[in-house]
């Protein structure tokens, strides 16, 4: 059966990278005629236009629950995910929109709105399962949305959470005794709880508490191993151990019953202050908190990624398998890597053609040069996924010297092409005089040297703004060496003293215009030196921007990961579970370890970034110019 989503456009909608605004959402990820999942190529497309890091904020929750209202909000919108009105449940899939960043500049909120689950008239549970799972995969911040309170109820309904161990895999080969709950915590997005239609008062024996200690005392754990007491544990220590970050918000009946039924329709000024100030605070907590998307090792994610991303997991289902973390970095790094080289040339060929107009001066080329390349590696380093050997890193370095070295070839070549062109025109008496044998004659060597000196100099002041002006001047001299040798033969009012000055002087006239000539390949090879040493100083650059940026992010979720269990032992010893303290403890001195292995290898990874650069530039560069830089590079590597 086709998924729908009523009340929403379904033309294909275009979203830009930088600035764009989707007018409404369309559906990511629906249902095929055999009811197996795919990805919608209208939703996959809208990410693949954003090349920059994504902050992806999903609902979930039961059907009829308000949701879709929640995203709305967070879009800055009245409507646009549908909202409906009757027991019906109106989303279908999961549908998303995207939206530029209201405070993270050169980020896009990417909001997913899910299917609702318990839905009687669908009746398949495990749908329902893949469809939170998919949500907690590809989310930096998961809101589970639910009416009332949070009691044993409202947890027991929440059982989709107990199964995330059963449907997700962190590593492809875990080992058996390994507790995956450290490496959960670091890649499953933050847990914002909404509470709808709240109408207790938040207090414990007349004292107020805040929503947040309102949900931490709702995951108390109770003591024993009765059945009953391992089936009222398991979500709440699946919720403490899998989430490191959770956030409650309460929200009070935002109108009235026959209000409620048009909600599209209400104004700001329809809706109940405390409502109104509790969805703004509920806002600017996502907007300010929410992390931008990443996988294993702090890597961030694009809106490319994501939804290459949704394409490697929903495959996985697709095919039977249970998603792997591990894996689908695997996957999206083959998928990513390639179009990263690949988009990152089209935008350097895009930036030299519409800057260049052949012939230019070589700095002027040089500059736009730089320009072009550093556009072109920012964005392959956004783009790029896991290039742990920069393999794709060092094509794209190889790529852009072809080019570039092609680009300075043609710009040569316009530039022989005038200096031919006012070659000919000032030499052309001269070569009519030659051909008529003018200077075959007594006293004609002379003739002929004070017009070659004549009109080379006349030249030189046409063409000295040039490139390659000394280069043609120099072949076409050479190529008049043997008609001067004849013409000097043929004059016999020369002595043979001054015969012989003048056999000297032209062989001294070759050497000095070849010095010329040698000087202006010089300074030429010298450019050549310098912007190659740019491209690797800007290759190097960008990625050591990039292993910092990822650093920071890796150091921050261990941080968070290990904040939480410091909480939760705390909290495991305050109720008496020492055991399970103990365990936590294990794990606790566990991710230290891993903290301090960490930083140790920095600098070894930068040495081997380093020397991958230095040794690219060896294939890469021609002549000396490759031994230069790659030896300079590999120095410095074995400085760290």
């Amino acid at each position: 059966m086709q998924l729908k989503h009523d009340n929403v456009s379904t033309v294909p909608t275009k979203v830009m990278a930088r600035g764009g605004r989707m007018p409404a959402p369309v559906c990511l990820i629906e249902n095929d005629d055999n009811g197996k999942l795919l990805v919608r190529k209208e939703g996959k497309d809208i990410l693949d236009g954003i090349t920059e890091p994504v902050v992806v904020v999903s609902v979930v929750g039961l059907y009829r629950t308000g949701k879709s209202y929640l995203m709305n909000r967070l879009a800055g919108q009245q409507s646009g995910f549908a909202l409906g009105s009757t027991i019906e449940s109106k989303t279908k899939g999961i549908w998303i929109w995207c939206v530029p960043h209201p405070c993270k500049e050169g980020h896009t909120l990417v909001l997913l709105d899910t299917e609702g689950l318990g839905d009687v008239q669908k009746g398949d549970e495990k749908h329902d399962t893949w469809i939170f799972c998919l949500a907690v995969l590809l989310s930096s911040s998961l809101v589970y949305n639910s009416l009332g309170v949070i009691d044993n109820t409202a947890l027991e309904k929440l059982h989709y959470v107990t199964e995330l161990t059963e449907h997700i895999r962190v590593k492809a080969n875990p080992s058996k005794d390994e507790d995956e709950s450290v490496e959960f915590m670091r890649v499953f997005p933050s847990f914002v709880w909404a509470v709808r239609d709240f109408t207790l008062e938040l207090k414990i024996a007349d004292e107020p508490i805040t929503s947040d200690e309102y949900l931490e005392r709702s995951l108390t754990l109770k003591k024993g191993t009765s059945p009953q007491a391992v089936r009222f544990n398991l979500p709440r220590q699946c919720l403490r151990n899998f989430f490191a970050v959770r956030k409650c918000f309460v929200f009070p009946r935002p109108a009235g019953a026959e209000d409620m039924r048009k909600m599209e329709k209400l104004t700001e000024e329809d809706l109940e202050p405390e409502f109104l100030q509790q969805a703004n605070t509920f806002c600017q907590y996502i907007y300010n908190c929410a992390e931008p998307k990443t996988l294993s090792r702090g890597r961030a994610v694009t809106g490319t990624a994501l939804g290459n991303l949704a394409e490697v997991y929903v495959e996985a289902i697709r095919s039977g398998k249970v998603p792997c973390l591990e894996n689908a970095v695997v996957s999206l790094a083959e998928i990513q890597n390639g179009r990263a080289v690949e988009q990152a040339m089209e935008l350097y060929m895009k930036e030299m053609f519409e800057r260049t107009q052949l012939p230019m001066d070589p700095e002027d080329l040089s500059d736009i040069h730089q320009m072009a390349e550093k556009a072109a590696v920012e964005l392959f380093i956004t783009m790029s996924f896991n290039d742990n050997e920069q393999t794709h890193q060092q094509d794209l370095m190889g790529k852009v010297y072809n080019n570039y070295q092609e680009m300075c070839y043609q710009n040569q070549e316009e530039f022989i092409k005038q200096c031919e062109a006012v070659q000919r025109d000032v030499f052309e008496t001269l070569e009519n005089a030659i051909s008529a044998g003018l200077y075959m004659r007594p006293g004609g060597y002379r003739e002929y040297k004070d017009a070659l000196k004549e009109l080379t100099n006349e030249y030189r002041t046409k063409t000295r703004s040039k490139l390659m002006s000394e280069e043609v001047l120099s072949t076409y001299l050479k190529a008049k060496e043997a008609v001067g040798k004849m013409i000097l033969q043929s004059d016999q009012s020369l002595s043979a003293a001054e015969h012989a000055r003048e056999v000297e002087r032209l062989k001294n006239e070759v050497l000095e215009q070849r010095q010329r000539s040698l000087e202006e390949q010089n300074r030429l090879q010298a450019q050549v030196f310098h912007d190659m040493q740019r491209t690797h100083d800007e290759h190097v650059n960008q990625l050591m921007h990039q292993m910092e940026r990822e650093q920071e992010r890796l150091r921050r979720d261990n941080e968070r990961v290990l904040d939480a269990k410091l909480k939760e032992r705390e909290a495991l010893l305050t109720q008496d579970f020492q055991r399970d303290a103990d365990r936590m403890q294990r794990d606790i001195d566990s991710l230290k370890a891993d903290i301090i292995k960490e930083d140790a290898s920095k600098p070894s990874t930068l040495s081997r970034v380093l020397d991958g650069i230095g040794t690219a530039a060896t294939f890469v560069l021609p002549g000396f110019i490759p031994k230069a830089i790659g030896a300079g590079l590999s120095f410095l590597s074995r400085l760290f």
